[in-house]
């Protein structure tokens, strides 16, 4: 059964560590029966959340599921924005395509309007 979880340690993530530089670096792994499938790596700031990096192994509900995580969490803190900042630009088509970002964007404004909004899509039949 797959579960997403906060880890509440580094270890085996040093490069995102040094990405970071002086934030707060947190992870969340995706864990499926013994293994982890993917993560997100990020930190909060006072008012943005920023993403280092994510590896969603080739599956776009698994990239949706980190990323709506961590935006739950920001959000939880205050937090409104998101910024997504990673070297890697094939990484964008897929927040593209989930519409977390758009165009040449790197940053998903007013957290809180797009998670109501995706409460509001339950709804519908």
């Amino acid at each position: 059964m797959l579960e997403i979880q906060e880890r509440f340690d580094t270890v085996g993530y040093e490069r995102l560590k040094e990405v970071s530089g002086s934030a707060v670096l947190h992870i969340t792994e995706a864990i499926d029966g013994d293994g982890v499938i993917g993560f997100i790596a990020y930190s909060y700031g006072a008012e943005r959340t920023i993403v280092y990096d994510y590896d969603d192994g080739g599956d776009l509900m698994l990239c949706d599921g980190l990323v709506r995580s961590v935006m739950l969490k920001s959000v939880l803190k205050g937090i409104k924005h998101m910024l997504f900042d990673f070297d890697d630009s094939s990484k964008f088509d897929d927040l593209k395509r989930l519409r977390f970002v758009s165009g040449d964007s790197r940053q998903c404004s007013d957290l809180d309007s797009f998670m109501n909004s995706c409460q509001s899509c339950k709804n519908k039949k």
